[in-house]
C-alpha cells in the first residue's frame, strides 16, 4: 500500500511536471505559426507583445489554453489611422492534441473581454475589415497547401464595444455592453449555431437622423449553418428591441462575393406599446406604468443581391389603429393615434424608394396633429406632404413629461410641400409656424424664456431654389427681463439676399446655460442695434457698396474660452460702430490670456470673412499693453503626426490681413524679458512680418526687421535683420541658443559687441532655429573684449611658447561672417598682441566642430624650441637665420572645449593675411557647393514628383477617353441595331378610308 501511495504521488509529480513543461515546449511552435498565418493571411497591423502571449495546461486542462493580452488590430492604407479591434483579453482553449499533430488546430472556445470593435465602409464601399489576403495559389485539389486550419466550437464576448459606420448608405449603428454568447461544430458541414446577444444600449442613425436611442437589445439566434452552400437560414429566434419583439424567417446564401438574401421580418406582439418603447425618449424607469390601448402590425422584407453595385430591395408596413397611452402622473392622455407607413423599395435601387406616411393623427389632450407624406427617390427626391398642428403647449406637457420643463404658448404649424427636391430644385412650399405668448423654464435656465412671439413663413410658388423665400416677420422675447427683438428675410438658397434687424441685449452667460457650446465657456452682455441688407454674391465679390449694413455694438465683461483658446480672451468693456464698409473700434480693454490689451482700430471686409468663405479679415489697429505673456501662446498642434508634435510652435491664424501698430512696456517670450516694444506688425497668408520693432533687453538695444511664416507650421520659416547695439557677450551667450551653437567663445569673453546681421531658415517645433537650415551673413563689431581662459588660445600658446595669447584683449574690432550649410564661417580678420600678428578664419560646425586656420606672424628668434626645429625642416636653416620674422601656419580642429591644434607649415616671404584667406574662401566654395547640390537634389525630387502626377493625369485621362469611344461605339451600334430592327418589322396596314355620312335630304321634319 505504501509503494502505491509513492507511487501515486509520483504520477501526480510527473503529471504536474508535464502541464507545466508542455506550454514552455509548445509556446514558440504557437508563437511562430499565429505569427506565420497572420503575415500570410492577414493585411493589417496585428499588434501584440511576445510578454502578453500565454500558454497554460491549467487553466483548461486537459487542454491548452493560449491567451493574449492588450491585442489590437490596425488597418492599412485608407485605414491607417483606424484601430478595427482592440482587445484587452483574448483567451482560446486549444485541443492538446491538434497542437502537438499540427494539421488542424481544433478550438474549443473562445472568449473576448471588453473587446471595442470598429467596423467602417466608406463611401466608395471599402471596408475596414476586408483585412483577409486571398491565396490564388490553392487549388481544389491542392489540399495540401496550408497546415494550419481551424476548427471553433464556442465563443463569448464580454462587455464589448461595437461600432458600425457605414458612409456608403450612410448608416452607423453602435452597441454598448455588448455580451455574446454563441456555439456551433464548425467541424461539420451542416450544422446548427446558436447564439445569444445582449446591449445595454444599441443606436441606429440613418442619414443624419438618430431612429432608435439608447435602447435595449435581447436577442436569442439559432441559424442552420450549411458551410458547403455558404448557406446560412434562420430557424428559431427571437429579438427584442425595448419591449418590442420581432423575428426574422429566410435565408442568406454567401457562395462568393455576391450575397443572395431573401429575408422577411415582424412583429410577434400586436399591442401598441411594443412600438411605443422604441420611441426616443419614451422608454424609461416609468415605461411599465404607462397605459396604452391599440392594434398594432409591423412587418417587412428584405430580398435581392448584394454586393459592390448590387443592394437587394426591401420594405416595411407599419400601422397603428385606434392607439392612445396615458403616463400614471400626467392629467391628459394623448389619443386618437393612428399611422399607416409604407416603405418599399422592389430591387435595391436608392432613386425607386418609395416613403409613403398615408395617415398621421394625434390628439395630446384637445390638440390635434395631422400629417402626411409621399416621397420617391433620394437623390433626386419628390415630395408631396402637408402637416398641421394646433397645440397648447402647456397641454403638451400635460400628456408627455418634460422633467424639469414648464412650457406655455400657442404653437400653431401649417405646412404644405409638393415637387421635387435637389440641387437645383425645391418643392412647392408654403409652411406657416406661429408661435404667440410662449414661456420656456427649466431647472437648468438661470432665468426663463419669456414674451416669446414669432410669425414665420417658408414659401416657393415655382420649384427654383432661387425663388425660395424665408420671412421671419417679427421674433421677440425677453430674457431675465431684457428685450431682444428682430426680424429676417432670406430669398434664395446659393446666393441668398437677406434683409435683418436685431434690436436688444444679450446675456451670454443665461443664452450659453439655454443653448449650451460645447467645450466652450461664453459670457457677458452684448447691446446691439445692427441691420444689413444685401446679397451674398456682392459679397463675396467684395462690391460692399452694394450692401447696406450699420448699427453699433456695446460689450461688457465679454468672456470666451474654447479648446482653440484654451487661456480665453476678456473684454471689460469695448463700443464700436459699423456700417457696410468697416466697423470701427472707438475703444476696448481687456485681457487675452494673462496679458492686459488696450486697443482701438478699424475692421474691413468682415461681411464677406464671416458670411463666405476663405475671405480674409482686414484691419488696422493700435495695441498697447503693459505686460504681454507671449509664452501662454505657445500651442501644440493636435493634427501633427505624434512623433512630430508641434509643440511650442506659435500658429499664425489664417484669412486675416491686418497690421498691428504695438506699444508694450514689457513682452516675455521665452526667457527673455523685452521691454518698451514698439513697432509694427503685418500678418497675411500665415506669416507675420515684423517692420521696425524696437525693444531693449539683455541691457542691449535690439531693432528688427523681418517675417514668421507658417503656411507648412510643421516646417516654420522665419528670416531676420537683427540691429544689436552694446551686448554682452555673456548675456548673448545665456540668452541665445544660436549663439551657444556657433560662437561657444562668447561663454568666456568679457566685454560687449554689437552686429548687424541678416539670416533665414527653418524653425523647429520648440521655436529653435534648425541650424542645418540656416543662411545668413552680416558685420560683428567688438566694442571691447577682454580674451582669457579660451581653450585654443591656450594650444596654440603651448605649442608656440608665446604666453602673451593667453590673455588679452581686442577693442573696435570688425568681423565678417557668414552662416551657411550649418556653418558658422567667420571670414579673415588680423588682431596684434605685443609683437605678434595673428590672422584668424575658418567655421563652426552645428554639431559643435571647429575648422579654423590661424597665421602667426612672429619675431623668429621667439618660437619655441619644437616649433623652431620643425620649421627648420620645412624652410631651412639658412632662411630661418636670415628672416627676422617668421609667419606660422596652424590648423585647427576637434570641439571648442577640446581643440585639436597642429603646425601645418610656415614662410618667411607670405603674409599671414593672405594665407588664412585663402584657406577660408576655399572652406567657403566647398560649402557653397554642397548647399547647391541639395537645392538640386530637392528641386529634381519636386520634379520628379510632378511628373509622375502628370503621367498618372494623362494616363487617367487616356482611359477615361477610350471609355468615352467605347461607349460611343457601343451607342452607335444600339442605334444601327435598332433601325435594322425598325426596318425588318412588318409595317401595318393603314386603316380603311372612311367615306364622309351623306345627309339625307329626302326627310322632312314632319316624319
Amino acid at each position: 500500500m505504501k509503494k502505491v501511495a509513492i507511487g501515486f504521488f509520483i504520477f501526480l509529480a510527473l503529471l504536474f511536471a508535464a502541464a507545466a513543461l508542455v506550454p514552455v515546449l509548445f509556446k514558440d511552435k504557437i508563437k511562430q505559426a499565429l505569427d506565420k498565418e497572420i503575415a500570410k493571411n492577414i493585411n493589417a497591423q496585428v499588434i501584440y507583445e511576445t510578454d502578453d502571449v500565454s500558454l497554460s495546461l491549467f487553466r483548461s486542462f486537459p487542454n491548452l489554453s493560449l491567451s493574449v493580452d492588450n491585442l489590437s488590430v490596425v488597418g492599412k492604407d485608407s485605414f491607417q489611422t483606424d484601430t478595427l479591434a482592440q482587445i484587452p483579453s483574448f483567451f482560446m482553449g486549444l485541443d492538446l492534441m491538434s497542437v502537438i499533430s499540427g494539421d488542424e488546430l481544433k478550438i474549443n472556445s473562445v472568449t473576448l473581454d471588453e473587446p471595442v470593435v470598429r467596423l467602417i465602409v466608406l463611401k466608395s464601399g471599402k471596408a475596414n475589415w476586408d483585412i483577409f489576403i486571398e491565396d490564388t495559389t490553392i487549388t481544389e485539389s491542392d489540399t495540401g497547401a496550408s497546415d494550419f486550419r481551424l476548427a471553433i466550437k464556442q465563443w463569448e464576448v464580454n462587455n464589448g464595444t461595437l461600432f458600425y459606420d457605414d458612409r456608403s448608405i450612410p448608416l452607423s449603428l453602435q452597441g454598448y455592453n455588448v455580451n455574446h454568447t454563441g456555439s456551433g461544430d464548425f467541424e461539420k458541414d451542416v450544422f446548427d449555431m446558436v447564439s445569444q446577444t445582449t446591449a445595454e444600449k444599441f443606436n441606429m442613425v440613418y442619414d443624419g437622423v438618430k431612429y432608435i436611442q439608447d435602447a435595449t437589445l435581447d436577442a436569442d439566434v439559432t441559424m442552420s449553418m450549411d458551410l458547403n452552400q455558404s448557406l446560412y437560414t434562420f430557424k428559431d429566434n427571437s429579438i427584442r428591441l425595448n419591449s418590442l419583439p420581432f423575428k426574422f424567417d429566410g435565408s442568406i446564401l454567401m457562395p462568393e462575393e455576391t450575397i443572395a438574401m431573401d429575408l422577411t421580418f415582424k412583429a410577434t406582439d400586436a399591442d401598441f406599446k411594443s412600438v411605443l418603447s422604441v420611441v426616443p425618449g419614451m422608454y424609461s424607469d416609468k415605461f411599465d406604468d404607462i397605459k396604452t390601448n391599440g392594434k398594432l402590425s409591423f412587418d417587412g422584407y428584405i430580398k435581392g443581391r448584394l454586393n459592390d453595385t448590387l443592394t437587394p430591395g426591401f420594405g416595411t408596413e407599419l400601422k397603428i389603429v385606434d392607439a392612445m397611452f396615458k403616463y400614471p402622473d400626467m392629467p391628459q392622455a394623448a389619443t386618437n393615434i393612428n399611422v399607416h407607413m409604407l416603405v418599399d423599395n422592389p430591387d435595391g435601387d436608392m432613386a425607386k424608394t418609395v416613403i409613403d406616411v398615408k395617415q398621421m393623427h394625434m390628439e395630446f389632450g384637445k390638440n390635434p396633429i395631422d400629417g402626411r407624406v409621399l416621397v420617391r427617390g433620394l437623390e433626386p427626391m419628390y415630395v408631396d406632404g402637408n402637416v398641421k398642428a394646433n397645440v397648447n403647449l402647456q397641454e403638451l406637457t400635460n400628456v408627455f413629461p418634460i422633467e424639469g420643463m414648464t412650457l406655455r404658448g400657442l404653437l400653431k404649424v401649417d405646412a404644405d410641400a409638393k415637387g421635387t427636391y435637389s440641387d437645383t430644385k425645391m418643392p412647392v412650399i408654403d409652411a406657416d409656424m406661429v408661435l404667440t405668448n410662449g414661456y420656456v423654464k427649466s431647472k437648468d435656465f438661470p432665468e426663463p424664456i419669456e414674451r416669446l412671439n414669432m410669425a414665420a413663413n417658408i414659401l416657393n410658388k415655382t420649384g427654383n431654389t432661387v425663388d425660395t423665400r424665408i420671412n421671419i416677420e417679427h421674433f421677440k422675447m425677453a430674457l431675465a427681463g431684457e428685450p431682444l427683438e428682430g426680424r429676417a428675410l432670406i430669398v434664395g438658397i446659393d446666393k441668398p439676399a437677406f434683409d435683418f434687424k436685431v434690436d436688444g441685449v444679450l446675456d451670454l452667460t443665461k443664452l450659453t446655460k439655454i443653448f449650451p457650446i460645447e467645450n466652450t465657456t461664453l459670457a457677458g452682455v452684448i447691446r446691439a442695434n445692427v441691420a444689413a441688407k444685401g446679397k451674398m454674391s456682392d459679397i463675396e465679390a467684395e462690391k460692399y457698396t452694394n450692401v447696406q449694413a450699420n448699427g453699433t455694438i456695446a460689450v461688457n465683461n465679454l468672456k470666451y474660452v474654447s479648446t482653440d483658446m484654451p487661456n480665453g480672451l476678456r473684454i471689460d468693456k469695448a463700443a464700436a460702430t459699423f456700417n457696410n464698409d468697416r466697423i470701427l473700434i472707438q475703444s476696448m480693454s481687456g485681457y487675452l490670456g494673462k496679458s492686459d490689451i488696450q486697443a482701438t482700430g478699424s475692421i474691413s471686409n468682415y461681411l464677406g470673412y464671416a458670411l463666405a468663405d476663405n475671405q480674409s479679415l482686414r484691419g488696422n489697429f493700435n495695441i498697447s499693453s503693459n505686460r504681454f505673456d507671449v509664452n501662454e501662446w505657445m500651442v501644440v498642434d493636435e493634427g501633427a503626426p505624434t512623433d512630430e508634435a508641434t509643440e511650442g510652435v506659435v500658429e499664425v491664424p489664417e484669412n486675416l490681413d491686418v497690421t498691428l501698430n504695438i506699444d508694450a512696456k514689457k513682452v516675455l517670450y521665452s526667457n527673455l524679458t523685452l521691454n518698451n516694444m514698439s513697432g509694427q506688425v503685418q500678418v497675411k497668408d500665415k506669416t507675420a512680418r515684423l517692420n521696425k520693432v524696437t525693444f531693449n533687453t539683455l541691457g542691449a538695444t535690439f531693432a528688427t526687421s523681418g517675417s514668421y511664416d507658417t503656411k507648412d507650421l510643421l516646417h516654420p520659416l522665419f528670416d531676420m535683420k537683427l540691429d544689436i547695439q552694446n551686448l554682452s557677450f555673456k548675456e548673448a551667450f545665456a540668452a541665445f541658443n544660436t549663439v551657444k551653437v556657433f560662437a561657444p567663445i562668447a561663454k568666456v569673453l568679457e566685454g560687449k559687441f554689437s552686429t548687424n546681421f541678416a539670416f533665414a531658415g527653418e524653425l523647429g517645433q520648440n521655436m529653435v532655429p534648425v541650424f542645418q537650415t540656416l543662411d545668413g551673413e552680416g558685420v560683428i563689431k567688438v566694442l571691447k573684449a577682454a580674451v582669457r581662459d579660451v581653450p585654443i588660445l591656450d594650444k596654440i600658446s603651448s605649442l608656440t611658447n608665446f604666453q602673451d595669447l593667453k590673455n588679452f584683449v581686442i577693442e573696435n574690432k570688425y568681423i565678417d561672417a557668414r552662416i551657411v550649410d550649418g556653418k558658422f564661417v567667420v571670414k579673415p580678420f588680423d588682431v596684434s598682441v605685443g609683437n605678434i600678428d595673428m590672422s584668424v578664419g575658418g567655421s563652426t560646425n552645428v554639431d559643435g566642430g571647429i575648422d579654423y586656420v590661424t597665421a602667426l606672424n612672429v619675431p623668429s628668434g621667439k618660437v619655441g624650441r619644437e616649433v623652431n626645429s620643425r620649421l627648420a625642416g620645412i624652410l631651412g636653416k639658412e632662411n630661418m637665420q636670415g628672416s627676422d620674422r617668421v609667419t606660422l601656419k596652424l590648423n585647427i580642429g576637434g570641439t571648442y572645449s577640446d581643440p585639436k591644434v597642429a603646425l601645418t607649415g610656415g614662410s618667411v616671404k607670405e603674409k599671414a593675411t593672405e594665407f588664412v584667406k585663402e584657406a577660408v574662401e576655399n572652406k567657403l566654395d566647398v560649402a557653397k557647393k554642397q548647399v547647391e547640390i541639395r537645392k538640386q537634389q530637392l528641386q529634381d525630387s519636386i520634379q520628379a514628383e510632378v511628373n509622375r502626377k502628370k503621367m498618372e493625369a494623362e494616363q487617367k485621362a487616356l482611359q477615361e477617353l477610350q471609355k468615352k469611344r467605347s461607349d460611343a461605339e457601343q451607342q452607335i451600334k444600339k442605334q444601327a441595331a435598332d433601325k435594322i430592327s425598325d426596318f425588318l418589322k412588318p409595317k401595318p396596314k393603314p386603316a380603311p378610308k372612311q367615306e364622309p355620312v351623306k345627309q339625307d335630304t329626302t326627310k322632312t321634319g314632319t316624319d
